[in-house]
């Protein structure tokens, strides 16, 4: 199946969150796109310790998940 994810905050929870998902979903064969619309176009902000979102980025990327803005 194909998923898309849309991230439209700039909430880093709500980004680090949605990454996870997009994970989760390739983890189970699933295509998945996660596409960065607006304010959070600029996924890496907010990235923090409590919110790892580049770490989580880079995994989603290396499992082949498609980024788009």
């Amino acid at each position: 199946m194909q998923i898309l994810v849309v991230i439209s905050s700039t909430d880093p929870e709500i980004k680090w969150n949605a990454v996870r998902l997009g994970n989760f979903l390739l983890n189970q064969n699933e295509e998945v796109t996660i596409f960065l619309n607006g304010p959070a176009a600029d996924l890496y902000e907010g990235d923090s310790e409590s919110f790892p979102i580049r770490e989580q980025a880079k995994i989603f990327a290396l499992s082949e998940g498609v980024l788009a803005a």
